[in-house]
């Protein structure tokens, strides 16, 4: 029977999740949740003052958010220091990330970023139709000069970093970045993704330059304020880069609890500095356990922490799955050199514990 067709690009992609999530890992095992912690979210979770906001615009909710986000624009520039049109809210990175590629790359250009680097950007080039290069990580680090070089060699439209990185939680200081930000053409526009940018060491996040015309840089409300289920973040550009989001974004994206969450959770800076300090221990303790099971933390500049499990993908994956059979969910890399490891988020001091005993139980069915 005759049925309307996909369209040419979507018609050669395969169905796919970038990330499966760990309602998905549960359902299919049978095994209760026991501790969440694969997906680099904040379990010291968003401060009171944001909850009560939520509760306060959600008597609102009969009404669209406000499709100009102005509140929300305004808080975050005020934060920042900057102007109002310099920043679009949306509905968290990974939304805003599509719109930049739908944006910048047009169906068959070429798009340049790291083997092993964010998936969802990697989704976004093929749903519009764009060409990936992809060039390896070094020393588990994005490689700015390989990226840098393979933006001229292709004649990219658009060259992805995350500084900090994820999934290997390293990062560049703002001389290297700034260092690569010149060294790639005024034609390519840079997606510099800042998600993890308030774990990060001082002098990691380079100053914001608002005539930078071939920059975006992306931030997030689901980290550190603990608000990944309300799907908010934004984008920072040169302001003619901004406005040009207004040609395709989903102006009524964002919801009124989701903006007035955004909007408290900027304002209530006592939360925000206990739940990194909250983060910072976690960190100390994942990389405790790792140690007193034989494995080895790799420094971070993020929420979580990658434990090289000290052979290859398939050792960490067996680990991975040993771990998810006792409820408890983390993720790994999939691309070569940095599948050894295993990707373990900042959790509460049960998370851990609960980590600690499987991460002991599996490391002893698997060395025999």
């Amino acid at each position: 029977m005759p049925r309307p067709s996909l369209s040419p690009i979507t018609a050669a992609l395969p169905e796919t999740v970038p990330f499966v999530g760990p309602e998905a890992i549960a359902r299919r095992s049978g095994v209760e949740l026991v501790a969440r912690i694969g997906a680099n979210e904040s379990p010291f979770g968003p401060a009171p003052s944001v909850v009560a906001a939520m509760a306060a615009a959600a008597q609102e909710s009969w009404h669209y958010g406000d499709p100009e986000n102005h509140d929300l624009r305004e808080a975050i520039a005020n934060h920042l220091g900057i102007d109002a049109a310099n920043v679009m809210p949306g509905e968290g990175v990974d939304a805003i990330l599509g719109m930049a590629v739908r944006l910048f790359a047009a169906p068959g250009s070429t798009v340049v970023t790291s083997l092993g680097g964010y998936p969802t950007f990697n989704y976004h080039i093929a749903g519009y139709g764009a060409a990936m290069h992809t060039v390896p990580y070094i020393d588990d680090r994005e490689d700015i000069d390989a990226l840098a070089r393979a933006a001229h060699e292709t004649q990219a439209a658009m060259v992805y970093l995350a500084n900090p990185d994820n999934p290997m939680g390293s990062w560049w200081d703002s001389a290297s970045i700034e260092r690569f930000i010149a060294s790639v053409p005024e034609t390519t526009m840079i997606i510099l993704d800042e998600a993890y940018g308030e774990f990060a060491p001082q002098g990691t996040l380079p100053a914001f330059d608002a005539q930078q015309a071939n920059l975006l840089r992306m931030r997030t409300f689901s980290k550190a304020y603990g608000l990944a289920g309300a799907r908010v973040g934004y984008v920072l550009g040169e302001a003619a880069n901004i406005s040009a989001f207004n040609r395709i974004r989903n102006h009524f994206g964002i919801s009124n609890l989701a903006q007035a969450a955004a909007i408290a959770a900027l304002a209530d800076s006592e939360h925000l500095q206990g739940s990194l300090a909250a983060v910072r221990r976690a960190i100390d303790a994942i990389g405790t356990i790792a140690r007193k099971h034989g494995l080895v933390a790799l420094e971070t500049a993020t929420n979580f922490v990658a434990i090289d499990c000290g052979r290859d993908g398939a050792y960490a994956q067996a680990i991975l799955d040993g771990l998810a059979q006792r409820g408890i969910f983390v993720r790994k890399p999939a691309v070569d050199g940095l599948s050894r490891c295993i990707r373990v988020s900042a959790g509460t001091d049960a998370d851990l514990a609960a980590f600690d005993k499987a991460l002991g139980e599996v490391l002893a069915g698997l060395r025999g």
